[in-house]
C-alpha cells in the first residue's frame, strides 16, 4: 500500500505518521511507501519506505512531485491554513485550501487505480453562533474563508467520488488537543495551552469563562477516526462521505477540574478567567451534538475527561 500524508509535519499529520509507521500496515495490507509533503520536517523518518517532500502545496509542480513515481491507494489531506490565519493572509488560505485541493483531486483523478481520501475538515462549517442542536441534518452556514474553503473542498471530494475517479470521506474535525505551546494561528490555542500551563504549573489567562463549552478531542482518539475512516468500505460511505464525529462536551471549568485531579490540587490557583466576549461567542457556546451516523460507522470520541486529559498530554 502506497500512502500519501500532506501536512505530515503538523501536530495532527506527525502523530498520524509516528502511528503508521508502527502498525507497519493498515487494514490488512503492508505500506510499501510513505510519501510525507509539508513545507518542513522537525521529525528525520530515516526508515527506508518513507519519502519527504518539503515546500508549499500551493506552489504549482509541487504535488507532481509525489506522483511521479506512481499511484497512491490511500492519501490523508490535513494540510491547511487555519482560521485566523486564513482570515488574515486571505491569497495564501484560498491557494492553500481550496486551489491545492483541487490539483490534488485532480491528479487522483487521474490515477489508473481509485484511491481512499481522507479529507480533514473542520466544525467550522456549521457557522457561528450554532444552532441549539447540530447533528447529521444540520444546515451548513460558514462564516470564514477556512470554513467556506474546507466546505468546497467537502463538496468536490463528493462530486468526484461521485464521478468514481476517488473514493473519498471528510470529517469535520473539532479542537484537537494538546496542541504544542507556539504559534499556531489558531484562535483556538487556549484550547491546547490550558493542558501544558497546568501541567508545567505555570499560570493560565483563561480567555473563557469557566461555563463556556465547547467540543473535545485529543490526537491519539482524532489519529484512531482518522485511520478508521481509511478502512471503511466505499459501500459504507456512498450515502454519506462528510461527517461531524462523536465528540466530548464540555465546560472549561470541567477540563479544569480534570487536569487538577490529574496533576494536582495547587494548580487550580494559577487559574485565572478573563473572558473575552468575541472568542467565547465562537468557541465557548457548543450546543449538544448527534453524531449518529459517524458513530454507526465506528468512529469514537476519548470516553471521558480523565481519558481526553491522558490521551492528549501523554503525546
Amino acid at each position: 500500500m502506497k500512502i500519501l500524508v500532506t501536512g505530515a509535519n503538523g501536530f495532527v499529520g506527525r502523530h498520524l505518521v509516528s502511528r503508521l509507521l508502527e502498525s507497519r500496515s493498515l487494514n490488512g495490507r503492508t505500506i510499501s511507501q510513505l510519501v510525507l509533503m509539508d513545507m518542513a520536517f522537525d521529525e528525520a523518518f530515516e526508515e527506508a519506505h518513507v519519502r519527504k517532500i518539503e515546500g508549499s502545496i500551493a506552489e504549482a509542480g509541487q504535488f507532481d512531485m509525489a506522483f511521479n513515481d506512481g499511484p497512491f491507494d490511500l492519501v490523508f489531506h490535513l494540510a491547511s491554513i487555519p482560521g485566523g490565519a486564513a482570515e488574515k493572509h486571505f491569497d495564501l488560505g484560498r491557494r492553500v485550501n481550496l486551489e491545492a485541493t483541487q490539483r490534488l483531486l485532480e491528479l487522483l483523478r487521474h490515477q489508473e487505480s481509485v484511491p481512499r481520501l481522507v479529507f480533514a475538515s473542520t466544525i467550522a462549517v456549521y457557522g457561528s453562533p450554532m444552532p441549539s442542536l447540530v447533528n447529521d441534518d444540520t444546515p451548513l452556514r460558514p462564516r470564514m474563508s477556512y470554513a467556506i474553503q474546507k466546505l468546497a473542498g467537502e463538496i468536490l471530494i463528493e462530486d468526484y467520488s461521485r464521478h468514481g475517479w476517488l473514493d473519498g470521506i471528510s470529517l469535520r474535525l473539532p479542537g484537537i488537543v494538546a496542541r504544542p505551546p507556539q504559534p499556531s494561528g489558531l484562535l483556538s490555542a487556549f484550547m491546547s495551552d490550558v493542558f501544558w500551563r497546568l501541567r508545567d504549573k505555570e499560570r493560565f489567562a483563561c480567555p473563557v469563562s469557566p461555563q463556556a463549552v465547547a467540543w473535545w478531542m485529543s490526537v491519539s482518539c482524532c489519529v484512531d477516526n482518522l485511520m478508521h475512516a481509511a478502512t471503511l468500505s466505499g459501500d459504507e460511505l456512498k450515502t454519506h462521505r462528510s461527517m461531524v464525529l462523536p465528540v466530548l462536551r464540555l465546560t472549561m471549568a470541567e477540563v479544569i477540574e480534570g487536569l487538577v485531579r490529574c496533576f494536582g490540587h495547587d494548580r487550580l490557583e494559577l487559574v485565572e478567567y478573563q473572558p473575552d466576549k468575541q472568542l467565547e461567542a465562537t468557541f465557548g457556546a457548543f450546543p449538544e451534538m448527534h453524531a449518529d451516523i459517524a458513530t454507526g460507522l465506528g468512529f469514537t470520541h476519548d470516553g471521558d475527561v480523565d481519558r481526553l486529559i491522558e490521551q492528549a498530554v501523554r503525546v
